[in-house]
């Protein structure tokens, strides 16, 4: 096998423009020109992302691991409005509190946000040149504007390379900004909140003011009592949820990785107050390798501990917050961009909900005649991101194919798991192969396609991932087999017509 995979923003060029001809991700509101940050999942991205969603929902709350004492644990799902009473964001220190600085630029009325803002900055005792500002992980995108400057030269000869949060405002005076050719356009930091605001009822006042939720946690913690008061559940225990999330987001960027509309795949564990660390490593550990097994490199993972001054205001009292980090190809080299947060979030939401709402929120445990809030462990996953690192992991070039684009899904998580063809369109084998189909239908997702040459029905079925197709040809007619075809490698074998359906059990769940 011959490989030319492409890296860095060549690779993402490639992988978006076969997302798009393929059906797993378009633009949203495409015939309108589209809307930034904002993404429509097409019939393979959308099957995707429910094998995703349904393998994290398998794992943690139809079948979760056992605890590092031993015992299953025990873990229920709830399915929270998106829509929550705005008096909740109070509480949880949204309204006041989730915000992030940006700056505007005065030339394009563009806004960016301060911390992923990057500048090539002249080193001390170079010449005397502009400032020049970019998005994080894009530095090409102003080498036309630095072309004069460098003079055939390499940029770091003569620029290094700052965070804008870094610079004091009158810096700005000498920066180009990221979209524009001028100077000084930048306007000093504001804060901004992100969450979505909207109205609820027939009027519009103040009274009226709701938000779409920012994060599908606090859903679980609203639901916390009823969860108590209706489940046969004790201490220690996990809610989880699966949903939609809103973020106004300063800057989409990076294809699906940060957009203003996303999914989440979050669960919420109830602990002691003694046991928060030891069930905080746990999470950590099992969080880690739960990516690996639906087909992660360990090499393109990282864990990485978040420093004091960027923990999240819930977790600046507990054992902190790592993030599952990924290399993705827009981060940059050994650069990795989060994937997975697990935040140990000791018990300042139910605290602050049972203040705000004057409703007592606090756990009695029996055997201990003890009475407390429970500290909460949280594993937060971005199920859209989750499809972003599969698609990334599967994308592949193997040269010596004639269509070399192939996408190299584990089975179970693959869109399509088999592909039936009859080799042509006569002499009885569509009839033989649509009964074939017919058959795998009931148990997988399976195409059947009589279209074009057998060649390009492959490569189809390559770009979609289909992990196995199966042709019928005269041999079946005569003998009882068909061609099974493996996609990782091109190979085909000979087997029974009436093995197949056990065969393809075997490749799925035996992997």
């Amino acid at each position: 096998m011959s490989t030319s995979r492409p890296e860095g923003s060549a690779l993402m060029e490639k992988l978006v423009s076969l997302c798009k001809r393929r059906g797993f991700v378009f633009p949203a509101s495409e015939i309108y020109g589209g809307l930034n940050g904002f993404w429509d999942y097409g019939p393979l991205g959308t099957q995707l992302k429910n094998n995703l969603r349904d393998r994290w929902w398998r794992d943690m709350v139809e079948c979760p691991p056992i605890g590092p004492d031993g015992i299953p644990l025990n873990i229920v799902g709830v399915d929270s409005s998106i829509i929550q009473n705005p008096k909740a964001w109070v509480a949880s220190g949204h309204v006041g509190g989730f915000s992030d600085p940006m700056v505007d630029c005065r030339a394009t009325k563009n806004r960016y946000r301060l911390d992923h803002v990057m500048v090539f900055r002249p080193r001390e005792g170079a010449d005397q040149h502009p400032s020049y500002a970019f998005m994080e992980g894009q530095p090409d995108s102003v080498s036309k504007k630095m072309k004069g400057a460098l003079r055939g030269r390499p940029a770091d000869d003569l620029f290094e390379v700052v965070a804008l949060e870094d610079l004091t405002v009158d810096d700005y005076a000498l920066i180009v900004g990221p979209d524009t050719k001028e100077q000084g356009t930048l306007t000093e930091p504001k804060q901004f909140n992100l969450m979505f605001q909207t109205t609820v009822g027939a009027t519009g006042g103040p009274e009226n003011v709701a938000y779409l939720r920012p994060e599908t946690a606090q859903g679980i913690f609203l639901n916390y009592k009823n969860v108590l008061d209706t489940s046969r559940v004790k201490v220690p225990f996990g809610i989880a949820q699966i949903g939609k999330a809103f973020r106004n987001e300063v800057t989409p960027r990076n294809y699906i990785f940060r957009s203003r509309e996303f999914e989440q795949m979050e669960m919420e564990w109830f602990c002691h107050p003694d046991e928060a660390e030891k069930w905080f490593k746990f999470w950590v550990d099992f969080r880690l390798n739960w990516w690996k097994t639906v087909g992660v490199q360990s090499d393109n993972l990282i864990l990485r501990k978040h420093d004091n001054d960027e923990l999240a205001h819930y977790a600046k009292t507990g054992a902190g917050t790592y993030d599952v980090e990924y290399r993705y190809p827009f981060s940059g080299g050994d650069g990795f961009g989060e994937l997975e947060g697990i935040a140990h979030r000791s018990n300042f939401d139910l605290t602050q909900h049972q203040e705000h709402s004057k409703t007592k929120l606090s756990y009695f445990q029996d055997d201990t005649r003890e009475r407390y809030i429970p500290h909460v462990i949280e594993p937060a996953s971005g199920l859209t991101r989750g499809v972003l690192v599969l698609l990334c992991e599967a994308y592949d070039v193997d040269d010596s194919r004639p269509s070399p684009e192939l996408m190299r899904f584990r089975p179970q998580l693959a869109p399509i798991k088999a592909a039936v063809f009859p080799l042509v369109n006569k002499d009885g084998m569509p009839e033989v192969a649509e009964k074939l189909y017919m058959q795998l239908r009931t148990r997988h997702v399976t195409q059947f396609d009589v279209k074009q040459s057998i060649g390009k029905r492959y490569a189809r079925m390559d770009e979609a991932g289909t992990p196995w197709c199966f042709t019928v040809d005269q041999d079946t007619l005569s003998a009882g087999t068909v061609t099974a075809r493996d996609r990782d490698t091109g190979a085909q074998q000979r087997i029974a017509i009436d093995a197949v359906p056990r065969f393809l059990d075997d490749q799925i769940y035996g992997e």
